[in-house]
């Protein structure tokens, strides 16, 4: 039986940002958030989280977690002072604790579950994670016996010149006995440089406690300003990337691409080069996204091509060219077999099955059917300066070039609109429709000289 703290109550005052270090983006996730889905294989009982700075804020950006617990830290005292907080919400648990740095992104869930595995097997009072950093500056240093069995930890502020040669640095990830840690938190005291009480204390108290080193040192990366963020970013897109390539997905100028950790891609996707992939994305075999598109929040099936386009919060069915230099945005729904062309925006709009929008037209709030043809130059005048009003077009409709249609308005089916017209009113099925003035020529007519 296991629960979980992170320690989220810092500010982060490097990152030199009024939001929460914690909250800082990672893949599409913030922080914390990364922290939290690292404990997917632990199954925790219980998920706290320890928050200070903006503790609102941080609750609020947590609401889609289910059974998370908060516990107010208002002082920041250090580790061990964040988790003395933790004393009367754990109060007759039994079981381990596992504690986590909400400002360590990158950790697999692999590893906390090999760390959870041998404190058990040994019966640790206390098991700490640990790496070998080929450069170990600024983090504490563990010393061990020849069976990892720690014998001090030492905050590098507080290490001597020979201490500081130890690469073994402590990675701030815990798996505590409760019963056992609890009894020995009242005794920390805040005798450093610092004047906090630091949590590595408690292995002075507590017997025995084991050391296991990460396999990836990178894991325990660690955020304290922009450019270890940046760092991060690096290695966690390395990571997606690997993964994806191995999964089928073809990528041609990798360094190029972003993807998002939350992005879901099936085998056969090519992604050509400067595609970003963010968000909750899930794009289906056989699909080519870009060069140059971004995709964002949306769903694309099987077959759709997506050259230098921008799609976001979006649906599109099977089949469908998109591109190049269209933009679908606000909940777009594309049937199958459509194409969306050159500059063409799409806002709030449904689109039936082989409905073709070529080039250089703006949809919203609409509702097309199947096998509709919209001329170049179309679009809908939706919006009267307060409401958005709707545009409804039957089956198999089409358009002539430079078409406006001002909503509220709806065109029944097989209807056809004469170009240069302003429609303002309903047209009914299987009719023309003309609106413009009529062509008048005076002959022999030119501008009078001054």
């Amino acid at each position: 039986m296991v629960a979980v703290a992170i320690l989220a109550a810092g500010r982060g005052t490097r990152m030199k940002s009024d939001l929460p270090k914690v909250l800082h983006s990672l893949g599409g996730r913030s922080l914390v958030e990364c922290a939290l889905n690292s404990c997917l294989l632990v199954n925790p009982k219980k998920r706290l989280v320890i928050v200070g700075y903006q503790a609102e804020r941080v609750k609020q950006a947590l609401t889609h977690f289910d059974k998370i617990e908060f516990v107010e830290q208002t002082e920041q005292l250090g580790t061990g002072h964040a988790i003395q907080q933790l004393l009367p919400h754990l109060e007759g648990y039994t079981g381990d604790l596992l504690v986590l740095n909400g400002d360590v992104p990158l950790l697999r869930p692999e590893t906390l579950e090999k760390l959870i595995a041998t404190h058990k097997e040994h019966q640790n009072a206390a098991t700490l994670l640990t790496a070998q950093l080929p450069n170990p500056q600024g983090y504490g240093r563990v010393f061990c016996d020849g069976k990892n069995r720690v014998k001090q930890i030492v905050e590098h502020r507080d290490c001597t010149d020979a201490q500081k040669q130890n690469r073994r640095v402590n990675a701030g990830v815990y798996c505590f006995n409760w019963e056992k840690l609890a009894t020995v938190l009242p005794k920390l005291e805040a005798e450093n440089d610092q004047q906090e009480y630091y949590l590595t204390d408690v292995v002075k108290y507590l017997k025995p406690v084991m050391a296991v080193d990460v396999e990836d040192y990178r894991e325990i990366t660690g955020i304290n300003d922009r450019k270890q963020l940046a760092a991060a970013h690096d290695i966690l897109q390395m990571r997606v990337k690997d993964a994806w390539m191995a999964a089928g997905v073809t990528m041609i100028d990798p360094d190029s691409i972003t993807i998002d950790d939350t992005v879901q891609l099936e085998a056969d996707v090519i992604l050509e080069p400067q595609t970003h992939l963010r968000g909750n994305t899930v794009i289906a075999s056989g699909s080519r996204i870009g060069p140059g598109s971004l995709i964002e929040n949306s769903r694309i099936a099987e077959n759709v091509t997506v050259l230098y386009s921008v799609v976001t919060d979006s649906e599109v069915e099977a089949g469908t060219r998109i591109g190049p230099y269209a933009h679908l945005r606000g909940h777009v729904k594309v049937g199958e077999a459509c194409r969306i062309g050159n500059f063409v925006e799409l806002k709030k709009t449904t689109l039936g099955q082989k409905t073709n929008v070529a080039h250089l037209s703006y949809l919203g709030d609409a509702t097309l059917g199947s096998g509709v043809n919209i001329g170049a130059g179309t679009i809908t005048a939706n919006y009267d300066g307060v409401n958005k009003h709707p545009t409804h077009i039957g089956n198999n409709s089409k358009t002539g070039s430079n078409s406006v249609l001002v909503a509220p308005v709806s065109l029944g089916e097989s209807v056809t609109i004469a170009a240069g017209s302003i429609i303002t009113e309903d047209v009914p099925d299987r009719a023309l429709a003309i609106a413009r003035s009529r062509q008048s020529i005076k002959k022999g007519w030119r501008l009078k000289n001054k």
